[in-house]
């Protein structure tokens, strides 16, 4: 009678066993003991790993949103920008598309060219002017866009060996047991053991999304910054080209600032891309 009692209650462990197997809940119940059986330096180790994890994640949903929403952005204003037959007109919808690295580089090009205009300066530091202007939005956007990569680098390179770090001390303390127990076998090593090894997949479960997403967003704003580059050559051959030309011949200018006649044809002051 005992032994039948035995081999079902055996069974019937078995059958729990591999359900939870199957379902991953012995497993999940394992880690989360291990955890919380750890050494209080394995916790702290656990608790940074954590933190790191869950600011990493904020910083990759932000990203995710801001990209996307610059690239969205940016293609929209690079359409109206080059089916836009009046600058002014386009300015006034910069905010349509805050977004957008390209359009903010272009408000501050056009804010620079009104000031450069009503001090009337030559041809040749005009477009000095609003080309250091141009260089100063791209820079300041490129800067912004890259804002918070380097906590992303940071986790990708140290959280592995702040998990290796919790894995020695736990080892370390496993050892010292054994040492205190008298007792080399498995059993007495494996729980610490495994305990601390924890710590090392904490940090590459922080490391690896880490990791990734940083290689991902550089590739996504060096494109960006391309983008910003080919808009910035575009924009100042424009303004070459038909903004600054230089008056025709027998007119009084200076390549800048309209002559009396040309002021008077176009009816005021105004040069036509503020009209």
């Amino acid at each position: 009678m005992s032994l039948s009692l035995l081999i079902t209650v055996s069974g019937q462990a078995a059958a729990g066993q591999a359900v939870d197997a199957i379902t991953g809940r012995g497993v999940e119940s394992n880690i989360v003991a291990m955890v919380l059986n750890a050494g209080p330096v394995v916790k702290l180790v656990m608790a940074l790993l954590l933190m790191a994890s869950l600011v990493s994640w904020a910083i990759i949903l932000f990203k995710l949103f801001q990209l996307s929403r610059a690239r969205n952005h940016s293609s929209s204003f690079l359409n109206s920008f080059w089916k836009s037959r009046s600058l002014a007109n386009l300015f006034a919808e910069i905010p349509d598309y805050s977004g957008s690295p390209i359009a903010q580089i272009f408000r501050v090009g056009y804010q620079e060219l009104g000031r450069v205009h009503k001090a009337r300066l030559d041809t040749r530091t005009a477009m000095g002017n609003v080309e250091r202007a141009l260089r100063r939005a791209a820079s300041a956007e490129s800067s912004r866009l890259y804002k918070s990569l380097s906590f992303l680098a940071t986790c990708g390179n140290a959280t592995p060996f702040v998990g290796l770090f919790g894995t020695v001390w736990g080892i370390m303390g496993s050892f010292h047991e054994i040492g205190i127990r008298g007792s080399a076998n498995l059993a007495a090593v494996a729980p610490g053991i495994s305990e601390a090894l924890v710590a090392t997949a904490a940090g590459l479960a922080c490391a690896i999304p880490a990791v990734i997403f940083f290689n991902h967003f550089n590739s996504r704003i060096r494109i960006l910054e391309t983008d910003m580059g080919n808009f910035m050559a575009d924009f100042v051959n424009i303004l070459e080209r038909d903004l600054l030309k230089k008056p025709a011949a027998g007119s009084r200018g200076d390549g800048w600032w309209p002559s009396p006649s040309t002021r008077a044809a176009r009816g005021g002051a105004s040069p036509w891309w503020a009209r």
